[in-house]
């Protein structure tokens, strides 16, 4: 076999082959061959299970707004691209991928933001922050996430309060415990525990201007502060009673100072 039919038969197989996948692609891409209408939307959104703003009826209402949902509409009209982007204008979606079967479904796979706290600020500011510290409206969405108080400016929120909440929200034990942060005006931290009525005074978030550097070495300060404050709990306060003491000062290293309620 010389080498011009040699090329000649390899090139005749890639025509085929290009033609071959683009029968495939357009097969799938038009179901409206096997069915003329949209027979299903199938919606799924990653955890929806967890705290999330994001429900099947909320995707659906969405698009009914726009008049885009596609259920009962012709399934060769059905545009998935304009699906997309009509769903990635909310704030809380972070993506989103729709397409079409050819049995006439259309999937819409949704993840979303995850809000990590509340802010609720002195000045009247009330929004959410995701766990990379994006900000997210207030909406009717109701959950036992942390709120934030006090003198939180948005930058401080973003860069502060964000990495003390991931780090609280991935802590089964504080989790649950800790139910409020309160930043003073010279933005130290106060925590507010469901479980006794006192209050935790946590000390200054360490500042760097560096992210990466900064999420470190609040890690580092909350791993120690938090330990003590756990072995404060378990052997301290489990003697002498939860609701003993009024305010726990954890700031300093050697040391926890506690006063008692109704000591001024």
């Amino acid at each position: 076999m010389t080498i011009t039919l040699k090329n000649t038969i390899i090139g005749i197989l890639d025509i085929a082959l290009a033609v071959y996948l683009l029968l495939a692609i357009t097969s799938f891409n038009n179901p409206d061959e096997v069915s003329d209408k949209c027979n299903k939307v199938d919606i799924n959104i990653s955890d929806s299970n967890n705290a999330g703003f994001l429900s099947a009826a909320e995707i659906k209402n969405i698009l009914n707004q726009k008049r885009i949902y596609p259920l009962g509409k012709p399934i060769a009209k059905v545009d998935t691209r304009q699906i997309e982007d009509v769903l990635k204008v909310s704030p809380f979606v972070n993506t989103a991928e729709c397409y079409k079967t050819k049995t006439g479904d259309v999937c819409i796979n949704i993840t979303q933001r995850m809000p990590i706290i509340r802010i609720k600020n002195m000045k009247g500011a009330d929004y959410y922050l995701d766990d990379k510290g994006g900000i997210l409206p207030n909406s009717h969405y109701t959950s036992d996430l942390i709120i934030a108080t006090g003198y939180i400016s948005k930058p401080f929120a973003q860069a502060y309060i964000t990495p003390l909440a991931r780090y609280l929200m991935a802590s089964e034990l504080w989790s649950n415990q800790i139910e409020q942060i309160n930043v003073l005006p010279d933005r130290g931290i106060e925590l507010v525990p469901r479980v006794g009525e006192h209050i935790i005074f946590l000390g200054y978030l360490p500042q760097a201007s560096n992210y990466v550097q900064r999420d470190k070495e609040i890690k580092a300060f909350l791993d120690k502060k938090l330990d003590r404050l756990d072995k404060f709990y378990r052997y301290g306060l489990s003697a002498a009673g939860w609701n003993k003491y009024a305010y726990i000062n954890i700031e300093f290293d050697n040391q926890i100072i506690c006063k008692r309620k109704g000591i001024q």
